[in-house]
């Protein structure tokens, strides 16, 4: 339970602190603001560590166009999950040679879209995808996604995705009858991953299969390592250095130094520190005369914008005011606006704050670029969905 509030100064810089609070401070709660500078540092940060890795940035992490953008100018390629992402990048001017079509889950008229728009590469986990790419996405470029249960994850992506190693090796079968051509491989080891030795596991299936369909005549190319670096929440990680050394090195004891072609699918590590959610207190209460935690309503909560505090998953960073320290704090359950028992952000991890705190308080909620305003509900409640501002831009 985190009870020390940490020190914001681990998140932001002093320059950082003044800009967000002198660009926040006309607009009206709840809304994102994004730093475009840290997605550019992090983009460069992780080419220089994985310079054999080619970047296809998960678009569902943030599709902000000024993003996109940015990514696409520094020679990103992308990774959608759906023909309305695909929309989104074409009409941006990205070509689809630059564009993998993630989604095991897609429609038959989705993939022939798909297809017409010149998209060449898929990922597929079953027999009946395999089928339906090769009635509409003749030749295409197939990479088949392992099941993986995820370990170590703050946001498990296990179960709905993704086959056994096993079956995998039938659909790699299957895909190269029908006039598909097998690829590669891929998986994810879980959203904020903890434990660097999960990709060591992960290699080594990616390994077997390869060896595998070898032994039948077909030469898989390419290595989808897909996302799971972590972003700055409220529970440190390794360093970024420490994953991308792991995976260097696994990958070169399995593969030595004939290395398959590289892919990684950064999505929150890339954008999830450039955003700085600023919401206002509604409420603060008590549910009894006995209680010992307040409760502290927010008008930014599941449905606006912090889905992934849902079980209290992912434990964001929260500050009020923007404040460096605190005195005479005490604990709060902190809750979203919307009249709905699950809009709970944190009852079980209380958080530290100002006793003080009330209504109209300015708070804070620091690496919130990821999966934030993009998961906000349409209207909910009649909430508007929220509001995304690119620091330093009208």
């Amino acid at each position: 339970m985190p009870t020390d509030t940490p020190n914001i100064l681990n998140y932001l810089t002093s320059e950082d602190i003044c800009k967000i609070k002198d660009f926040s401070k006309d607009k009206a709660t709840p809304f994102l603001v994004i730093n475009l500078k840290k997605i550019s540092d992090k983009y460069d940060v992780l080419s220089d560590l994985l310079p054999y890795a080619k970047i296809y940035y998960a678009v569902k992490a943030n599709s902000h166009k000024s993003i996109i953008k940015l990514l696409s100018e520094k020679g990103s390629c992308f990774d959608v999950a759906s023909i309305y992402e695909l929309d989104l990048l074409l009409g941006l001017g990205i070509s689809s040679d630059r564009i993998s079509f993630g989604n095991t889950i897609k429609k038959s008229s989705d993939i022939k879209y798909a297809y017409n728009k010149g998209i060449r590469l898929f990922v597929t986990d079953s027999f009946d995808d395999v089928a339906k790419l090769a009635e509409n996405a003749p030749g295409a470029r197939v990479v088949f996604r392992i099941l993986f249960e995820c370990e170590g994850a703050d946001w498990p992506l296990s179960k709905k995705f993704g086959a056994h190693p096993d079956l995998l090796f039938s659909l790699i079968l299957e895909a190269n009858k029908k006039g598909l051509i097998p690829y590669g491989l891929s998986f994810h080891v879980g959203s904020q991953q903890r434990d660097v030795g999960q990709w060591d596991r992960a290699i080594s299936q990616c390994k077997y299969l390869f060896d595998a369909v070898k032994a039948e005549g077909i030469q898989l190319k390419l290595i989808n390592l897909g996302g799971g670096f972590p972003a700055h929440y409220l529970k440190s990680t390794h360093k970024i250095e420490v994953y991308t050394n792991e995976i260097d090195r696994r990958l070169h004891e399995d593969f030595g130094n004939a290395l398959p072609e590289i892919m990684i699918e950064p999505g929150r590590s890339l954008v999830a520190d450039a955003g700085v959610i600023v919401t206002e207190v509604v409420m603060v209460s008590k549910k009894s005369f006995l209680d010992q935690h307040d409760w502290l309503y927010l008008d930014c909560g599941i449905y606006n914008g912090l889905f992934e505090a849902m079980n209290e998953l992912i434990k964001y960073p929260v500050f009020l005011e923007l404040a460096d320290c605190q005195t005479n704090i005490k604990e709060f359950i902190i809750a979203g606006p919307t009249c709905d028992s699950m809009d709970i952000l944190y009852i079980n991890n209380k958080y530290s704050l100002s006793a003080e705190i009330k209504d109209k308080d300015r708070i804070y909620i620091l690496s919130t670029g990821a999966y934030t305003d993009i998961y906000s509900s349409v209207g909910f409640n009649g909430f508007p969905p929220l509001k995304a501002y690119i620091l330093d831009e009208d």
